[in-house]
C-alpha cells in the first residue's frame, strides 16, 4: 500500500489497519500510537516503524503494509455461488477473498480478516443478518466495512428498505463477475 513512505497520515494508517480515521486519532491522542503533530496544525503523522511496533503489539495483521488489495468477505450458505465466486475473484482481480457460510462465521471472519467489503446473502437460513449488521456498525474497527446485499428476490421497495437499513450496495442474483467487481469497487471507493 505505502511501503516506500517512512511517515504516514492518520488516513493512511486507518486504511492499513482497516479502521476509521477517528480510531487512529484516538490511539494517537491516548499515546498508544506515537508520532507527532504538524506544527501549526492538528494533523498527525506516524512514523512507519512506530506503526509496525503498534501493529505487532496489538496483533494487527501486517499484510496491510505490503498489500493494497481490497479484502472481500463473501457470506452465503450456497456453495454453488460461493466457491466459483471466490475462485474467480481471487484469480481475476487483486482482491483478497475469504468466505463464511453463516452469520456466526461471518462475525468471526470480520474480526480476523477486517474486510473492506462484505457480500452478504440476505436470505441465509440462520436469519441473524440484523445481529451481524448491528455488530459491524457498533464495532469502530469494522465500521468502514461496506456491506453489499445479495438476493435473487428483490422488489424496488425492498431495495429501498435495504439501503435504509445500512447496506452500501445491492447485487441481484444471478449476477456476473463484472457486476460484482463494479459493485465492490463502487462500495470500496466510498471508504477512501
Amino acid at each position: 500500500m505505502v511501503p516506500d513512505k517512512e511517515v504516514l497520515t492518520t488516513g493512511e494508517v486507518a486504511r492499513i489497519c482497516n479502521v476509521a480515521s477517528r480510531t487512529v486519532s484516538k490511539w494517537f491522542d491516548q499515546g498508544r500510537l506515537r508520532g507527532y503533530r504538524i506544527p501549526g496544525s492538528k494533523d498527525r503523522r506516524i512514523p512507519k516503524s512506530e506503526l509496525i511496533r503498534f501493529m505487532r503489539e496489538h496483533q494487527i495483521p501486517l499484510d496491510g503494509l505490503t498489500s493494497g488489495n481490497t479484502r472481500v468477505l463473501i457470506v452465503d450458505a450456497d456453495t454453488a455461488i460461493v466457491e466459483p465466486l471466490q475462485r474467480i475473484l481471487s484469480s481475476e482481480t487483486n482482491y483478497e477473498v475469504r468466505t463464511a457460510t453463516n452469520s456466526f462465521l461471518a462475525g468471526i471472519e470480520c474480526e480476523r480478516f477486517r474486510p473492506h467489503v462484505m457480500l452478504l446473502d440476505i436470505h441465509m437460513a440462520d436469519g441473524d443478518i440484523s445481529r451481524l449488521l448491528e455488530h459491524l456498525r457498533k464495532n469502530e474497527d469494522l465500521v468502514i466495512t461496506r456491506i453489499i446485499a445479495m438476493s435473487g428476490k428483490l422488489t424496488e421497495g425492498q431495495i429501498a428498505q435495504l439501503t435504509h437499513r445500512g447496506f452500501d450496495g445491492i447485487l441481484r442474483k444471478p449476477f456476473n463477475v463484472r457486476q460484482v467487481v463494479e459493485c465492490v469497487d463502487a462500495a470500496h471507493a466510498v471508504v477512501y
